[in-house]
């Protein structure tokens, strides 16, 4: 375990964790928010293996200079073992990305949820007749998704390798609703099923995998499963515009990149650490560093 001291004697400090560590985006966000605000506080990224977790917590549990930390893969489930208290909105999901401070506890919270939310709020804020979400993928970040959206009133049909999995997420994170499993390669191939316009309706198509990712193979998703109007979402942020987002877009579907949730969960945690609010009117300036 990389044990970092603060950057200056004193400072306080957050950072992110996981293993491996190096990919991770959080230590340039934070890092951002908190020279535009001026916060003399560092945010760091420190690579924890799975045997390391007990120790590591031990450790910042006596630090009074640590804030916190965000929780990348693979300790988001095993994460809470160490936390005195859970977020309600947090409990059902099972995993947390986020732990702060409160007092003497150290709280566990999962932003994926509401990060992943945040650019659809406009659409949230309508009334439908109708809402349905295409979730592709049964992992970590899956479960925040399939949360938040059942408490959005959709309707949704998540798709992995393992339908059975699937179903189980559905059963347990989303019991309410008539919601559907299926194979990830049941979007692979054409349908033609014949959509009306879906005008009144909100239909959402999210690809919550690592598919597209660079070193990865790309999603394949057929457009004929997308109704009219739809919003494609790809959680993958590098390369920012996957195959998938390029296809849709070019056949006159509205994107989202995943840079909207690295940078709407993030923003909730850099609150709980620190106290203030990121400084969101600088999103273009941000979104141009990440890219470099």
């Amino acid at each position: 375990m990389s044990s970092h001291p603060s950057t200056i004697a004193g400072q306080a400090y957050a950072e992110v964790i996981g293993d491996p560590i190096a990919q991770s985006k959080s230590p340039l966000i934070h890092g951002f928010w908190l020279e535009k605000l001026a916060i003399e506080a560092g945010f760091r990224a420190c690579h924890v293996k799975p045997e390391e977790l007990n120790d590591y917590f031990a450790e910042r549990r006596a630090d009074p200079n640590w804030r916190g930390c965000n929780i990348t893969m693979p300790h988001k489930q095993s994460a809470m073992a160490y936390v005195d208290q859970v977020e309600s909105s947090t409990e059902t999901i099972g995993a947390i990305n986020t732990v702060y401070r409160d007092g003497e506890k150290l709280v566990g919270a999962n932003t994926d949820g509401a990060g992943f939310l945040e650019p659809l709020r406009d659409e949230l804020a309508q009334e439908h007749y109708f809402r349905m979400a295409r979730i592709l993928g049964t992992g970590g970040a899956a479960r925040a998704i399939i949360a938040a959206l059942a408490g959005e009133g959709f309707t949704l049909v998540v798709a992995g390798r393992d339908p059975d999995k699937a179903r189980g997420l559905l059963d347990e994170l989303a019991p309410d609703g008539e919601h559907h499993a299926v194979h990830l390669d049941h979007f692979a191939e054409p349908t033609d099923f014949a959509f009306d316009d879906r005008e009144g309706c909100l239909d959402v198509i999210i690809n919550a995998t690592a598919l597209g990712m660079k070193g990865q193979p790309p999603l394949v998703f057929d457009l004929s499963h997308a109704p009219p109007r739809s919003i494609f979402y790809d959680i993958v942020y590098s390369p920012l515009e996957t195959a998938l987002l390029a296809d849709a877009a070019m056949a006159g579907f509205r994107t989202l990149d995943g840079l909207n949730m690295l940078i709407g969960q993030a923003a909730i945690a850099f609150r709980h650490f620190f106290g203030e609010t990121a400084p969101r009117d600088h999103d273009g300036e941000l979104r141009e560093l990440l890219l470099r």
